[in-house]
């Protein structure tokens, strides 16, 4: 096992995956927010904000780790 993937299976594998939690969490409480006040407008598009953010951060965690796995597996290909 190559320092690398050492490297992305201890550090970098769990730090996407609780960010990725995050941000489904982050989605998750938006929703809350936006389904709990349906009287007061600020409220919900303060929901709708987070919401948006939510799927941003689970696209970009979505892209981080496509990303990541490209790169450990042409370097694997090139130390191989």
């Amino acid at each position: 096992m190559s320092i690398i993937e050492k490297f992305s299976d201890l550090i970098l594998n769990p730090i996407i995956t609780l960010l990725f939690a995050v941000a489904v969490g982050y989605f998750l409480f938006g929703l809350l927010r936006f389904i709990q006040n349906q009287d007061d407008v600020s409220a919900q598009e303060d929901g709708k904000r987070h919401m948006v953010w939510g799927v941003i951060g689970i696209f970009l965690m979505i892209a981080v780790y496509g990303i990541l796995n490209l790169i450990g597996t042409t370097v694997g290909n090139i130390t191989q």
